[in-house]
């Protein structure tokens, strides 16, 4: 039988951007359909990092041996996935938390949030050809995993906090080193505006590309920069508090199509370059409110077995709103673990926002949308 191919078809080409590809973040594959340099479709294929989290979480019989696996979800804000399912446990457990170790959790988290997101701005550069504030980017993260490497140990998975306290307390020059990068990294971001923000050949690269209204969004169930970057101005820190973040003055930054259409790549990128300025704001209130004295191991049980039920609760990463919904049979561990990850949310809107794009316009998309395989394969 003689197949009856249209033109159309005839023109489209199948190509596959990954799962070995530098900018698609980690290994991820997209089965992207272009008609010449045009994008008419894509489809991201993923599983090719399964962490097995949900698994692991059900096996290993004890909810503080969860907290490792937590961090190799999202392994560039580790500190905010552990942050997010002792929140969990905790409310299960039904205990109160002492102040020094809430505090302590917030500098950490909002410094982790900070290292995240100059890894994600600096990568986006690098993916768009801008290569010296990819080095840039990372000479500031340093100085802010220097500070958890002297704290916890370790430089990217931390295993530093834990229900009801903290693995170990902070070192005696946490806060004098937390303010020395309050301090210098301040001036930093606006030699990062000046570098990249501004510069006219990002702005060509990033305005009225990857436009997400805020309607598909919250369609989609997007959160974070993403959906901050549609102009909804929407933040658990402040509309769901947390933890101790009722306390603290910080604003939302959101998108405003101020160099092209609302809710384009450059809204995103832009989300997260103020978020960091937000971000210190909030380590400078927590500074001047830490507790001198206060043991962080006083609130941790010695037997953690919440009574049977089940809980789902949310908390802002970097990335947007992590989820983790538990089950609890009175046992030392877990029944059932289940976590919500924004990044595996972020990707599902990628072939709605990359239709009709140019081929090199989908490079920028994939880099505002900001994943972690680890997190979208859990």
């Amino acid at each position: 039988m003689e197949q009856v191919i249209n033109e159309i078809d005839k023109r489209q080409m199948v190509i596959n951007m990954g799962p070995q590809h530098p900018s698609t973040h980690g290994v991820l594959r997209l089965e992207v359909v272009l008609e010449g340099e045009i994008v008419n479709e894509v489809r991201p294929n993923i599983g090719y990092l399964h962490r097995c989290f949900e698994k692991y979480a059900e096996e290993v019989g004890d909810y503080s041996k969860v907290i490792p696996y937590t961090d190799r979800m999202d392994y560039v804000s580790a500190m905010n996935q552990e942050h997010g399912y002792v929140v969990a446990v905790e409310r299960m457990l039904e205990i109160e938390v002492p102040e020094r170790v809430e505090y302590i959790r917030v500098i950490v988290a909002e410094l982790q949030r900070i290292a995240s997101h100059l890894l994600g701005i600096g990568a986006f550069g690098l993916d768009l050809g801008a290569f010296t504030p990819f080095l840039y980017c990372f000479i500031e993260r340093e100085k802010v995993l220097d500070i958890f490497e002297k704290t916890t140990g370790a430089r990217l998975l931390y295993n530093y906090m834990a229900p009801g306290g903290l693995m170990r307390d902070v070192h005696e020059d946490f806060k004098s080193d937390t303010a020395e990068f309050v301090k210098t990294f301040r001036p930093k971001i606006k030699e990062l505006n000046d570098l990249l923000s501004y510069n006219k050949i990002f702005i060509d690269r990033t305005a009225n590309v990857g436009v997400l209204p805020v309607k598909v969004a919250l369609n989609y169930g997007a959160s974070g920069p993403v959906l901050r970057g549609s102009g909804m101005e929407w933040d658990l820190r402040k509309n769901d508090p947390y933890s101790i973040y009722d306390r603290f003055d910080f604003e939302i930054p959101v998108g405003k199509g101020e160099l092209g259409t609302l809710g384009d790549c450059w809204d995103r990128y832009i989300v997260r370059v103020r978020e960091m300025e937000q971000s210190l704001r909030i380590i400078e209130q927590a500074l001047d409110g830490l507790p001198e004295e206060g043991d962080v191991f006083e609130g941790i049980p010695k037997r953690v077995r919440p009574k049977a039920g089940e809980i789902y609760t949310r908390t802002e990463t970097p990335r947007g709103e992590l989820g983790y919904y538990i089950i609890s049979d009175k046992s030392g561990g877990p029944f059932r673990v289940k976590a919500r990850a924004p990044s595996f949310v972020h990707l599902s809107l990628l072939p709605s926002i990359s239709k009709g794009a140019m081929i090199a316009d989908l490079v920028a998309i994939v880099g505002s949308i900001d994943i972690v395989l680890g997190e979208v394969d859990r």
